[in-house]
């Protein structure tokens, strides 16, 4: 897999902070600089959010990609709607992105309508589906299941994504207006996050994609304001309704689903994560359907968004006011159930294991916990993993030494010394308090946390 998510090293300074926010450990700093491990990777974008010196981009497609077709259809996501301030008129962006290069445009949106009429029109369709049942519709999800939950893949709900249902239903409908080829023909994404872009180019459902490339909602906001402002009557384009719309943001995908239904909406991988381990332990078992999502808010709240998440999920519930409830049904629309059934099954992936071999991984887990607990526990950062585990692990695989832990050096020294305090090879604030120290602070009448005055001057 080729993942959209890339590390601009000139500007690393090898802080750590991407490391720590990681939710699958998939980052290590080594000799000042932050590296991914491409195989954990899930292209959640939280290390993008987190870094204060901006080095952690997603890479998306340019714009001179459309040269290379004879017509281009562009999917915009419903988040893209929620950009603008004072927007009231979706048919304004739509009408805009035509004047970007696009020749014609369906929303992602339509799609998700369609699958929201196929699961309240086709209950039947998800009987076999274990409860509760997880939504397909967040890569960034999915792909975390596959690494760290496998025992919930059976759990997600056997359809493809709304994105990838309105790129075939876009594709075959421009075939069908003007003659062309499918492959003559380009249709390219516009999405709020580096999952997105991602799984544009490899599907985690598909056997091949079904989508020509994708652009970030980033590089296209400032392009759509000059074109917006020129429009005076936009052209009726938008065909998707509040149920298809609602997907952009936490919750709206699972509250237009079949009524009397029980779900739970979650946003925020944090959040996700605590989630999956419940739903792992059995400990909730009165839900119907899940919907989570990698992003606070959901789509509205991705990496490659410019508004505030808060901010945008305002303005979209305010805007969907004006939208009828839904704009046709699954089955005069599709019809074939089959088009929008995953074609490759998910399946495990054993990035985390230790050994193919039963007998070495044991080995290597024992040897990885004897040397965590001659660790510290502090998750200090300082040896360029996020945790004394990933660190002692990182040691037993050979990507790092056991040197690489300063605690460790401190030990060495005071080895090799004898007589010195090994505190003096630590920094200040892991070296231990003494009470010489405290004697000192305590003539001084200062403080040990704040080491300024113990009491405010009168």
């Amino acid at each position: 897999m080729e993942h959209s998510v890339s590390i601009e090293y000139a500007r690393c300074r090898g802080c750590t902070t991407c490391m720590k926010t990681c939710p699958t450990q998939a980052i290590r700093v080594r000799r000042g600089k932050a590296t991914i491990l491409d195989e954990r990777c899930i292209d959640c974008g939280a290390c993008i959010r987190s870094c204060p010196h901006k080095a952690i981009k997603a890479v998306s497609d340019p714009l001179t990609c459309l040269e290379e077709f004879q017509y281009t259809v562009a999917l915009p996501d419903p988040a893209l709607y929620s950009q603008f301030q004072n927007m009231d008129n979706i048919d304004r962006i739509l009408d805009a992105l035509t004047g970007l290069g696009f020749d014609a445009v369906y929303e992602t949106a339509k799609g998700a309508s369609l699958l929201t009429d196929y699961a309240r029109s086709h209950p039947e369709a998800l009987r076999d589906v274990p409860r509760p049942i997880i939504s397909s519709a967040c890569p960034a999800v999915l792909r975390l299941i596959q690494i760290r939950f496998p025992q919930l893949i059976g759990h997600i709900a056997a359809t493809i994504s709304p994105v990838e249902l309105s790129a075939i239903l876009a594709r075959q409908k421009a075939v069908e207006e003007t003659g062309l080829l499918p492959e003559q023909i380009g249709v390219f994404a516009i999405v709020p996050c580096s999952a997105q872009v991602t799984e544009a180019h490899s599907p985690g459902d598909l056997q091949a994609p079904v989508l020509d490339g994708a652009f970030s909602i980033q590089d296209l906001y400032l392009k759509l304001l000059g074109p917006m402002k020129r429009i005076d009557a936009p052209r009726p384009l938008s065909t998707a309704g509040r149920a298809g719309v609602r997907w952009a943001f936490c919750g709206g995908e699972a509250s237009v689903r079949g009524s009397g239904e029980r779900f739970l909406a979650v946003d925020g991988m944090d959040s996700v994560i605590q989630v999956l381990e419940a739903i792992e332990d059995d400990r909730i078992t009165d839900v119907d359907f899940v919907e989570l999502s990698a992003c606070t808010k959901g789509c509205v709240g991705g990496c490659l968004t410019v508004e505030n998440p808060f901010v945008a999920a305002m303005r979209l519930r305010h805007l969907i006011d004006g939208l009828p409830a839904s704009t046709g049904s699954f089955d005069d629309e599709v019809g074939d159930p089959a088009l929008i059934q995953p074609d490759k099954p998910l399946e495990f992936s054993p990035v985390l294991l230790l050994d193919e071999d039963r007998r070495a991984a044991m080995e290597k887990m024992a040897a990885i916990h004897d040397l965590e607990r001659q660790l510290p526990g502090l998750l200090c950062g300082s040896c360029g993993a996020p945790s004394c585990h990933a660190f002692a692990e990182d040691v037993v695989l050979g990507r790092a030494d056991r040197s690489d832990c300063i605690f460790q050096v401190r030990a060495r020294m005071q080895e090799i010394t004898g007589d010195g305090d090994p505190d003096d090879y630590l920094p200040t604030p892991f070296r231990k308090r003494r009470t010489s120290d405290k004697a000192v602070h305590v003539a001084r009448g200062t403080n040990l946390r704040s080491n300024g005055p113990k009491y405010p001057p009168a």
